[in-house]
């Protein structure tokens, strides 16, 4: 007896690979023992400063950083606008790289929301020259906004997730410092930049007035960020993020993540990196595309197209029929982002793939 006909369409269904996202790190599914935190953890009402799992992760932020006080958000992109409000008043000049997530990811929120002036200078590799830094702080004169802030960030996400190196950071600093710029430190991938470098996350820190670093990307929490500094910044950035309506409830919820990134996540970045140098080197041998190597210092990969006779986005709807997905960067680049759920393996399979597409 014939078995059941298939149509066409669930055939061509089943022969198309199941996807690799390499779009981000923040793709990452919690594990299963922060799913078990989650539903065992203590709560209480967070913006009545009640909730003992959000208290605990702060305190441990606070502790791994270096500094006094932390506050959990809902986002990187509200960490980062709740330091700049606290450290400058509408009408103050802001500092910083025209590539930083800041300038260019978070919707023009630090003008339309914060009301501050930007003063974007360029990186190279991710890093701002301290000297152009300090040609951009004019003296305070009645008829110029009032520099105030140094935003930096580490590792650059626009060059490829590059690792400002420490002393490179540290000379930054004395260049604010010397200005009398406030300095905040757009951490989200702080981790994998003192990973890169080989020291302490407090290393970075010890030089700046704030930093926000991820708990959703290669840590693997489903959501949240915390921004630290001083316990006088940190109360004046509570009242901020009531302002934006960020105040939660709850909140323990996404802090039992976040004890569980920080308690045994961390080290294993590591991996994401050596596994970034196995899809760099797999890559840089297929027709048509060109990796620089010296340039894949954490868990990014910048991928050139520019010889092959597609546009980014065509070449990605390409990788995408053979099931790699990856972001692009056009006019000639797309980035590809390893994670945790990238084995040896996977990675191979992808790079076997991409050649093949």
């Amino acid at each position: 007896m014939p078995g059941p006909v298939r149509s066409a369409a669930s055939c061509s269904l089943q022969r198309v690979p199941a996807p690799i996202n390499l779009r981000s790190d923040t793709q990452t599914l919690p594990t299963p023992a922060m799913l078990q935190a989650i539903a065992t953890a203590d709560l209480g009402d967070d913006t009545y400063d009640e909730d003992p799992t959000v208290q605990r992760l702060e305190a441990m932020a606070a502790a791994r950083m270096g500094m006094a006080a932390a506050l959990l958000v809902p986002s990187g992109h509200m960490g980062n606008l709740i330091a700049l409000m606290v450290h400058a008043k509408p009408g103050d000049e802001v500092v910083l790289d025209r590539d930083s997530h800041i300038a260019y990811y978070e919707a023009g929120s630090m003008a339309s929301l914060a009301g501050l002036m930007p003063i974007p200078l360029l990186s190279v590799a991710g890093r701002l020259d301290p000297d152009e830094v300090a040609g951009a702080v004019r003296e305070r004169d009645l008829h110029y906004a009032t520099p105030r802030l140094l935003c930096l960030e580490n590792t650059h996400n626009r060059s490829g997730g590059r690792v400002v190196p420490l002393t490179h950071h540290a000379a930054l600093c004395e260049v604010a410092r010397a200005k009398g710029l406030a300095v905040h430190l757009d951490g989200a991938r702080i981790f994998n930049a003192a990973i890169a470098q080989g020291c302490e996350v407090a290393d970075y820190t010890r030089g700046v007035d704030s930093v926000m670093f991820c708990l959703s990307k290669g840590l693997s929490c489903p959501l949240g960020s915390l921004l630290v500094g001083s316990a006088t910044f940190i109360a004046e950035a509570d009242r901020v993020r009531r302002r934006l309506g960020g105040g939660m409830r709850q909140a323990g919820i996404i802090a039992a993540a976040g004890i569980v990134a920080l308690d045994s996540m961390v080290d294993r970045l590591a991996e994401d990196h050596a596994r970034a140098r196995r899809l760099a080197h797999g890559l840089a041998s297929v027709d048509g595309l060109a990796i620089d190597l010296e340039a894949v210092e954490t868990n990014m990969v910048m991928v050139d197209h520019s010889a092959l006779p597609w546009t980014t986005h065509e070449l990605l709807a390409r990788w995408a029929a053979v099931g790699v997905l990856g972001s692009a960067r056009a006019p000639r680049h797309i980035r590809l982002v390893t994670h945790r759920h990238h084995d040896d393996d996977v990675i191979d399979d992808a790079v076997s793939r991409i050649a093949g597409a």
